[in-house]
């Protein structure tokens, strides 16, 4: 393609409360919600400093001001989870009234900071931490959930056009929905073995193990791409590269280790004018947040340097889907 270029690609899973799992995981994690009051504005200061176009994919419950805004605007149909702790749905009853009085599950006003920000885009974590892989769910009810995350975001007045699946787990059926509901890319998996989709009960402790030595070691390889990967039916798949894990205390001698596996794929990217997708959850900064920032801080200064030697740059899941689709057949 005449204007292939080593490229960063950034993507934020958006969805507070509704991506965990138990009151219990709450109570463990809440200091981590918490913090993504004061995280968010620190990443788009950030993001605007360094220039950095990215996606922040946002749980459709995230768009509504009121609980009776939000209980209007639920889909018809229901996904109906073997596994009851997976389901939002059923403790509904139990959230506050707007976000003043419940900041775990409303974000209406970080979705305007986001907003208010250059070379950010909204995409979608589907309505309700839709899980495709999970027993008693089906195509009927994912379509339902779309189209109401869809109608959720012209609060906004934005067409969703970029799609995250939770868990990531992808499922090949449902694409042709998105592509009916004008779904144009969905962030897919990395190409290895390590990281194919999987539902909860098929995971490993073994694969999870050898994620965690990969983010520290290459294993799996960069996992950078080519722009021409991505030429192909409508969604497009913009691969993920790496998992941004947050700061961990008990792992801290391996920091210099996480940071080279990151800097070593980024160079590999620019210098091989390929694609490089970073992701993470805002929550994942909102404990450790000074560390976690400072970490990025790195990987940001190394882009910098990696722009002004080879021309790398920054494009959003968006942005970077407008590219393909102008230099190819499905621009026409």
């Amino acid at each position: 393609m005449k204007n292939q270029k080593g490229t960063l690609v950034i993507s934020l899973d958006f969805e507070l409360y509704w991506g965990v799992r138990d009151k219990r995981t709450i109570e463990q994690y809440k200091d981590n919600l918490l913090g993504v009051r004061s995280v968010i504005p620190k990443l788009l200061n950030m993001f605007k400093e360094y220039q950095i176009h990215a996606t922040w994919a946002v749980v459709g419950f995230l768009f509504f001001k009121t609980k009776e805004e939000l209980l209007k605007g639920l889909p018809q149909k229901k996904p109906n989870y073997e596994k009851t702790k997976l389901n939002p749905y059923t403790y509904l009853n139990n959230i506050g009234d707007d976000e003043h009085t419940d900041p775990f599950h409303y974000a209406p006003s970080l979705i305007e900071q986001i907003l208010s920000f250059p070379n950010q885009e909204i995409g979608s974590h589907t309505f309700s931490h839709y899980y495709c892989l999970e027993k008693g769910q089906n195509i009927e009810t994912f379509k339902e959930d779309l189209y109401a995350v869809i109608k959720a975001a012209k609060r906004f007045n934005l067409e969703i056009r970029s799609l995250v699946f939770p868990r990531n787990q992808t499922n090949a059926e449902y694409l042709s929905v998105c592509r009916d509901m004008g779904i144009r890319c969905y962030r897919g998996n990395e190409t290895s073995w390590l990281y194919s989709a999987r539902n909860e009960e098929d995971e490993s402790l073994f694969r999870r193990g050898i994620r965690l030595m990969d983010a520290y070691v290459n294993i799996s390889g960069h996992n950078t791409y080519t722009i021409n990967n991505y030429a192909g039916n409508l969604p497009l798949n913009i691969h993920s590269s790496r998992f941004l894990r947050p700061y961990s205390q008990r792992l801290k001698m391996l920091e210099p280790f996480r940071l080279h596996r990151i800097l070593s794929d980024l160079t590999y990217a620019a210098k091989k004018m390929e694609v490089y997708h970073l992701w993470w959850h805002p929550h994942n900064f909102g404990v450790n947040t000074d560390k976690n920032i400072e970490f990025l801080r790195n990987i940001l200064n190394h882009y910098t340097q990696l722009h002004k030697i080879y021309g790398m740059e920054s494009l959003n899941m968006g942005e970077l889907t407008n590219r393909v689709l102008s230099e190819t057949e499905y621009g026409s």
